[in-house]
C-alpha cells in the first residue's frame, strides 16, 4: 500500500494526558497547569455524584476489556465494615504496549489525582498503584512525585482541609505477566504467588485480603481528573461516540516513527500509521497489523482501509482495541517466526494453574517452531486449530485466551504462510499465495 495520508491532514489534537509541557512531572509546574483543581472539584461533589460524572462521560477502561469504568465503581459497596481498596494497574507486560510508562514518567501527579478522584468516589481509605518490575526507573518517578503529593497536602490525612484521607503506595512486580491479570496482582500484593483466582466472588466484594477491590489500569485512572476538569459532556463528545476520550496508542514495527500517540478515539488505523508514525520504510506494503498488542487478533493489510482505533471498529473487522498496542508488519515480516515468538512469550508467562493454558501453550509453541525450521506438517495445521480452540474459554483467567487468539487469527488470515513453509515428501511445499 502506498503512502496516500498526508501529515497536512493529521486531526488536531490539544492534548491533554501527556500534554507537552516541560518538567510536567514536577508538582510544581503540574498546578502551575491547573494540576490537582479536578480533586478540590471532586470533594465539592458527593462521592455518588462524582461516579454519576464518570458514568456519564462513558469512560471505558483502557486496560484491554473496555468495561465502562463509572458503572465498575458502583460494583463497590457503599456501606462496609471492611476496609475498602483501590488497585491501580501498571504492570504493563504485554508486547507491544508500552503507554502506561508514559504517563509514569511525563505526567505521574495526573495519575495521583485521579487515583485520589477514584478513591474519593468509592469511600477508599488505602490505594495501591501496582507497577511492572522492570520498570525501574518509572516506579523512583512515581515514588517521586507521590512524595511531593504527600509534602502538599493532596494525599494523607484530611486532604484539603476535608475529612476525605486515603494513602497510595507504590508495590513494585516481580516481572510475571499473569500479575497484570486483576486477581493476580492482588495475590501478589499480599506476597502470594500470583496465581488467578476463580470468580465469583469478585474482587467489588472480595479482593484484596477478602476486603471489597476495584482495579482500574494505569491510563483509565488518568482519564478521570480530565472528565472532572472539563466536564462528562465536553469528554463523551470526543472520538468514537461508544468509546469516547483520547487514547494512547503505542506504535512499533515496521514505521518511521515508532512511539506513543495521544489522539481521540476512532482514528483511522491507515493514518495512525501513515500519517502520526510516518509510514512504513521503504514505502513497502503493510502484510499485518496487531491493532491492540499481542493478545489480539492479527489483521492483513488489505483489511485495514476503514478500521478505527476503537473497541466497536476493531471487533467488527474481527480484533478488539487491546490495550491499542498497534504493532505493523511490511511486506518481507516472517509471520511464522512473529506467531512462533509471540507462542513461546504466552508459554513462559503461563502461571501453570490451569492444564489447558499450561499443556496447551507449550504445545503450540513446539509446533510453530516446527514450522518455522521448515519441519511443520500440513496436517499440524489444523492441530494447531484444534489445540487453541480446546485452550479458549477453559481456563480461570484470559491467559488462556490471549495465547489462542494470536495463533488462530493467523491461522484464519494467513494459512497460506504455513502451507508454503509445511513438509510433504520430504521437502518444502510451494503454494502459490490466494
Amino acid at each position: 500500500m502506498n503512502n496516500q495520508h498526508t501529515d497536512e491532514n493529521i486531526t488536531k489534537w490539544d492534548k491533554v494526558i501527556l500534554p507537552d509541557i516541560r518538567d510536567l512531572h514536577t508538582i510544581e509546574v503540574y498546578q502551575a497547569h491547573g494540576g490537582y483543581k479536578a480533586l478540590q472539584k471532586a470533594l465539592q461533589l458527593k462521592p455518588d455524584e462524582v461516579t454519576e460524572e464518570v458514568k456519564k462521560s462513558n469512560l471505558r477502561g483502557r486496560g484491554g476489556a473496555c468495561f465502562p469504568t463509572g458503572l465498575k465503581w458502583t460494583f463497590m459497596p457503599r456501606q462496609s465494615t471492611k476496609p475498602k481498596y483501590l488497585c491501580v494497574n501498571g504492570d504493563e507486560s504485554e508486547p507491544g504496549t508500552f503507554k502506561d510508562r508514559e504517563i509514569f514518567e511525563r505526567n505521574p501527579h495526573l495519575l495521583i489525582e485521579g487515583t485520589l478522584i477514584a478513591s474519593y468516589a468509592m469511600g477508599i481509605t488505602t490505594s495501591y498503584i501496582y507497577i511492572r518490575g522492570e520498570y525501574g526507573k518509572w516506579i523512583r518517578m512515581v515514588d517521586k512525585a507521590l512524595a511531593e503529593a504527600y509534602a502538599a497536602g493532596f494525599v494523607g490525612q484530611n486532604i484539603c482541609g476535608t475529612n476525605f484521607s486515603v494513602n497510595i503506595y507504590t508495590h513494585k512486580g516481580a516481572g510475571a505477566y499473569i500479575c497484570g491479570e486483576e486477581s493476580a496482582l492482588m495475590n501478589s500484593i499480599e506476597g502470594q504467588r500470583g496465581y488467578p483466582r476463580v470468580k465469583p466472588p469478585f474482587p467489588a466484594q472480595n479482593g484484596l485480603w477478602g476486603c471489597p477491590t476495584t482495579i482500574n489500569n494505569v491510563e483509565t485512572v488518568a482519564n478521570v481528573p480530565i472528565i472532572l476538569n472539563k466536564g462528562w459532556e465536553w469528554y463523551s463528545k470526543v472520538g468514537a461516540p461508544k468509546h469516547p476520550g483520547p487514547i494512547l496508542v503505542g506504535v512499533s514495527g515496521h514505521v518511521k516513527k515508532p512511539g506513543v500517540y495521544e489522539m481521540p478515539t476512532g482514528e483511522p488505523l491507515l493514518e495512525i500509521i501513515y500519517k502520526h508514525a510516518g509510514g512504513i520504510p521503504g514505502d513497502k506494503a503493510i502484510k499485518a497489523v496487531i491493532p491492540g498488542g499481542s493478545s489480539t487478533m492479527i489483521l492483513r493489510g488489505e483489511q485495514l482501509e476503514g478500521v478505527r482505533m476503537d473497541a466497536d471498529s476493531l471487533k467488527a473487522a474481527g480484533s478488539s482495541v487491546g490495550t491499542a498496542g498497534l504493532i505493523v508488519m511490511d511486506e518481507d515480516a516472517d509471520l511464522i517466526s512473529v506467531i512462533a515468538r509471540i507462542a513461546e512469550f504466552y508459554y513462559r508467562e503461563s502461571c501453570g494453574q490451569c492444564t489447558p493454558c499450561r499443556e496447551g501453550t507449550g504445545w503450540l509453541w513446539k509446533i510453530l517452531k516446527r514450522f518455522e525450521s521448515g519441519e511443520g506438517k500440513l496436517e499440524d495445521i489444523d492441530l494447531l486449530m484444534d489445540i487453541a480452540n480446546n485452550i479458549e474459554g477453559n481456563t480461570i483467567c484470559a491467559l488462556g485466551d490471549a495465547a489462542a487468539w494470536p495463533v488462530q487469527s493467523m491461522i484464519r488470515r494467513f494459512r497460506d504462510e504455513f502451507e508454503k513453509r509445511a513438509v510433504q515428501t520430504g521437502k518444502i511445499r510451494e503454494v502459490a499465495v490466494a
